[in-house]
């Protein structure tokens, strides 16, 4: 009997099937720490206690992206150890924050299976629900991921490509109890600008830039257990380079916009999101956003805004897709997302 665990294919899966995922992790406040060394990350509710508690929180919590790359690297050896990519992100929603002690476990359902016309990959759409050590739900998406088969010969299933929301109403979005910003502090914050001097429409050019290195992207990878052999095996790839985890850009490109949407506080909504172009060692992240909606919410001093998040590795701001409707080779990531904002 084999001991080693070589990883799932696109043939291993059912449509149904619900895999519980190894390895519970228990968050400590080096979490935060070590998020904040990888990525310039300054919102001031996730760096501050008493912020957090100026706006109705108990305390600081994790960051967000943080949650989301925990609960995504517990799926990546039944899921995507053997990914050739990670291809998009749907129905995403944070449910409860997540506080230092907090242990946090993950299942996924398969919930789609295609086939592709080469006959040697697939695509597999899982939904993910992460749960704290109470079984809380305290985030839930889905995503689809280009899988390798065994056995090209391997008979195709039937396709089942699952009916997703193009976006999350903001009916949808579950906010923290107890969220309040009527007191918010926007000179702590860091900016002045509110919910309410954004239009839609607006874009926001980030400004700053971050060159990534080897050894930070893989140390980050590795802080989230994610054990993708693409991120650490330079012979898997015919070029010999490291693939770098899509959420460390993701986490890069959302400190990055600080400047510019310091008061979009907490991410509460994940609408859509695409990997456009690979990154590599060496790149420079730059980020750009547009305000795609805006919504009132049934919080005191909270507004919800809906934004484009867009993380390119050189070229103009603002440039997202060419003629033909391909995104530009200089486009890494395309994310859409809710975050809130105070009035």
């Amino acid at each position: 009997m084999m001991k080693t665990n070589p990883g799932r294919f696109f043939e291993d899966y059912q449509l149904g099937e619900v895999l519980a995922h190894a390895v519970p992790r228990t968050v400590s406040g080096g979490e935060r720490a070590l998020y904040q060394a990888l990525y310039p990350a300054r919102h001031a509710l996730y760096s501050s206690d008493e912020f957090a508690r100026s706006c109705g929180l108990s305390q600081a919590p994790l960051e967000d992206w943080a949650a989301f790359h925990m609960v995504f690297g517990k799926t990546v050896p039944d899921v995507s150890l053997n990914a050739v990519a990670n291809l998009g992100y749907a129905e995403g929603r944070w449910l409860k924050p997540v506080w230092a002690g907090d242990t946090l476990r993950a299942t996924s359902e398969v919930i789609g299976l295609k086939q592709n016309s080469n006959g040697r990959t697939g695509v597999v759409w899982v939904r993910t629900t992460g749960r704290n050590q109470h079984g809380e739900a305290v985030l839930s998406y889905v995503r689809w991921v280009m899988l390798r088969k065994r056995d090209p010969d391997a008979p195709a299933p039937q396709a089942v490509v699952p009916d997703l929301a193009p976006a999350l109403g903001a009916d949808d979005l579950v906010l923290p109890p107890g969220i309040d910003f009527t007191g918010y502090d926007f000179t702590l914050s860091g900016e002045a600008h509110r919910w309410k001097d954004y239009e839609i429409g607006e874009q926001i050019d980030h400004v700053d830039g971050v060159t990534v290195e080897e050894a930070e992207h893989m140390l980050a990878t590795r802080l989230w257990q994610n054990t993708a052999k693409v991120h650490f095996d330079a012979t898997l790839r015919e070029d010999g380079r490291r693939l770098i985890y899509g959420g460390h850009v993701i986490s890069m490109a959302r400190a990055l916009s600080f400047n510019g949407l310091a008061n979009a506080q907490m991410v509460v909504g994940l609408n859509a999101g695409a990997h456009a172009n690979p990154c590599f060692a060496g790149t420079t992240i730059r980020a750009w956003s547009e305000v795609l909606d805006k919504a009132e919410v049934d919080a005191p001093g909270v507004g919800a805004i809906r934004l484009r998040l867009v993380a390119i590795s050189r070229g103009e701001a603002f440039a997202l897709k060419g003629e033909n409707g391909k995104y530009l080779p200089d486009v890494l990531l395309d994310l859409d997302y809710w975050a809130l904002m105070p009035l």
